[in-house]
């Protein structure tokens, strides 16, 4: 099975931007060309990868999960080589609050153990797709990630609303007080389901495609949200108020990594993270 880097950046970029014509142009390509890259990687793999219609271009089951092979193979022989000729930054991903407050401290005490070895942020709305593709070291707090992981911190869920809302002058609220509200819920990276609630006794959810939608939707009055702590020190809006929530299981806070790492420092990073929360 004669399969080549070209075939891999090909389903790469046909898979990132659903288009043959975008995905040749972001590969300095013409559109036939990369049409027959994909035809033959098709031919010599024996499976449909890409359903090409008129109107648009989808990936089929077999190229979804190859796309997202692609990608990691790709970064990790992109960061082999740019390794080779200096030092690469680790990429710590997140969606809602990395390691809430804990962050900062955490961070100031990595670079002065490790000054040579920089750590880039940043947030994302899927930072899963992204350590899937072996792009990301990332903290995240319900990973469906099956791969390595370690569990540093529990931190308790507090409720979002907006700041005119009936209970945003409140010091407090319980699961009770959202029941009747309708609760948004992050289509990519949510923390908090209706499962939350006993069953009987649920509130209406609506899905949200992304971090600042949710904010958003919470702060206009549409929805509220129930969230980790963290969030307060990564995302606050000025619309949007906090309340601690009395009688919510906490979230725990995973820090996960592709296999194998996609950076020579990923052990030492989760034994620092781990050291530093202990301690916290």
């Amino acid at each position: 099975m004669n399969v080549e880097l070209r075939h891999l950046r090909a389903l790469a970029a046909i898979g990132d931007h659903r288009s043959i014509t975008a995905a040749a142009r972001s590969l300095h390509v013409t559109q036939p060309a990369l049409s027959r890259t994909l035809d033959q990687l098709e031919r010599r793999l024996g499976v449909r990868l890409v359903e090409r219609t008129t109107r648009q271009v989808a990936l089929t089951a077999s190229g979804h999960r190859l796309w997202e092979h692609s990608h990691r193979i790709l970064t990790q022989l992109d960061s082999a080589l740019a390794e080779a000729a200096q030092p690469q930054p680790l990429r710590l991903t997140f969606a809602w609050a990395a390691l809430g407050r804990f962050t900062i401290p955490f961070l100031r005490e990595w670079r002065a153990r490790h000054p040579d070895v920089l750590v880039r942020i940043r947030r994302t709305d899927d930072p899963e797709a992204a350590l899937r593709r072996g792009e990301a070291t990332w903290p995240c707090c319900a990973p469906a990630h099956d791969g390595p992981r370690a569990g540093l911190v529990e931190e308790p869920r507090v409720a979002a609303v907006a700041d005119d809302h009936p209970l945003a002058g409140r010091t407090e609220v319980a699961l009770s007080d959202l029941v009747a509200e309708t609760v948004a819920v992050c289509e990519t990276a949510a923390t908090t389901t209706a499962d939350l609630w006993p069953c009987g006794a649920r509130p209406r959810t609506v899905d949200v495609p992304g971090v600042e939608e949710w904010l958003t939707s919470i702060a206009t009055g549409t929805a509220v949200g129930v969230t980790a702590a963290g969030t307060i020190h990564h995302l606050p809006h000025a619309g949007v108020t906090y309340l601690p929530l009395t009688d919510a299981d906490p979230v725990t806070v995973h820090l996960a990594w592709p296999s194998p790492p996609a950076h020579p420092s990923t052990e030492a990073f989760v034994e620092l993270a781990r050291r530093r929360l202990r301690r916290a």
